[in-house]
């Protein structure tokens, strides 16, 4: 796989926009437009007349939609894929019956899903701004293709930190919670974003029923993360789930954060749960890899360990510090193996990673030192 990032920093990252709908392909183009790092190329009604535009000039990022005439947009995605791979952002209206159509999707190539933007109040608008540029630019810097090149550094404002979900504690505070949290069953808290659904999966797959609890924060839209679970309940020994506010926290079992909502680790003596909650953006997102990350560090102390995966932007890194800070193994994804080198990357340089590893040693380096309960069998979901 190789990056786009070939561009100079200077220029403009490059979007086709292929949508039936005019005003889906006018807002956009419009949300697009106003950030200055981007450029819309051109849009497209259906793919027979975004075949033609790509054939003229390759973009460096398309937002493609599912339902259209003509094609619809999986099978133009696919035979983009075969023959020329661009990174592909699929821009599709929230709805829980076309959510399996999105995973697919996404294990045919595509970097990113998102909802098509809403404009029904100002701060939906606003959101859906933020979080539409911030994909374009992940995709852009996606590793796509044939003959790795290294990626440039993305820069990302953090809108808020965890401190607006989850009050930070001090160094004293943290001494003191290292010494009190008493030995518990271990516990795995993974984020990841671009390219982290199919990360994901190459890690869960290859772990046994009998492993530790895990908590996964992925960015992914609302009703998609339903779907999500419940594609890797189907193709892991392990049971997953997306969770629900006071799930337990056990053995052979994997909790992932619903979209639009954070999700923290809770304990009560040696029992954890989870909270599902709503709050601000963190770090841009919600959910937000720092607040889980935060929340576990101040829950589950050394019983926690930290994994931060491919993504854009800095979300984890500092809860990445944190739990090491209180005595937890973290690990790192490494570049040549991360989609989008900008989460982990990060965390390296903040000192938060005990290791970097790549994809494929992840599940090893889990049960190394997270060892599950050898008589767990795998929960129903």
């Amino acid at each position: 796989m190789a990056s786009q990032a070939s561009r100079n920093s200077g220029e403009k990252i490059r979007v086709l926009i292929v949508d039936d709908s005019a005003s889906v392909r006018t807002t956009l183009s419009a949300i697009l437009s106003d950030d200055p790092e981007i450029e819309v190329m051109g849009t497209a009604a259906d793919p027979y007349l975004a075949a033609e535009k790509i054939r003229r000039e390759i973009p460096d990022v398309l937002f493609l939609d599912i339902e259209m005439p003509r094609m619809d947009g999986l099978t133009f995605l696919k035979k983009i894929m075969g023959q020329r791979p661009i990174p592909v952002v699929i821009c599709s209206s929230l709805a829980s019956d076309r959510s399996d159509v999105m995973m697919e999707a996404l294990a045919a190539g595509a970097v990113d899903v998102i909802t098509k933007p809403r404009v029904d109040t100002a701060q939906y608008l606003n959101d859906s701004r933020m979080l539409i540029c911030d994909v374009a630019k992940a995709a852009a810097h996606a590793k796509v293709r044939a003959g790795l090149q290294r990626q440039p550094k993305l820069v990302v404002e953090a809108k808020h930190l965890a401190d607006v979900v989850l009050p930070p504690v001090s160094d004293a505070r943290a001494a003191s919670l290292k010494r009190s949290i008493p030995k518990t069953d271990p516990i795995v808290c993974i984020g990841a974003s671009t390219g982290g659904t199919e990360a994901l999966a190459a890690v869960l797959t290859k772990l046994p029923a009998a492993s530790p609890a895990i908590l996964i924060v992925q960015h992914m839209p609302e009703k998609f993360t339903m779907a999500f679970a419940r594609r890797l309940d189907g193709i892991c020994q392990v049971a997953v789930k997306e969770a629900e506010d006071g799930d337990l926290v056990i053995a052979g079992r994997v909790l992932i954060a619903p979209g639009n909502r954070h999700m923290l680790l809770r304990r009560t003596g040696s029992r954890y749960t989870v909270a599902i909650q709503d709050g601000p953006y963190v770090c841009r997102h919600r959910p937000s890899v720092d607040v889980l990350f935060r929340s576990a560090a101040q829950n589950a102390g050394a019983n926690a360990m930290g994994v931060l995966l491919t993504g854009m932007g800095d979300d984890g890194a500092r809860g990445l510090k944190e739990l090491r800070t209180m005595g937890c193994h973290t690990v790192a994804q490494d570049e040549e193996t991360s989609i989008v080198f900008g989460m982990p990357r990060e965390a390296i340089e903040l000192d938060a990673a005990c290791k970097v590893l790549p994809l494929q040693k992840m599940a090893d380096e889990i049960l190394r030192h997270c060892p599950g309960t050898a008589q767990t069998s795998r929960i129903a979901s």
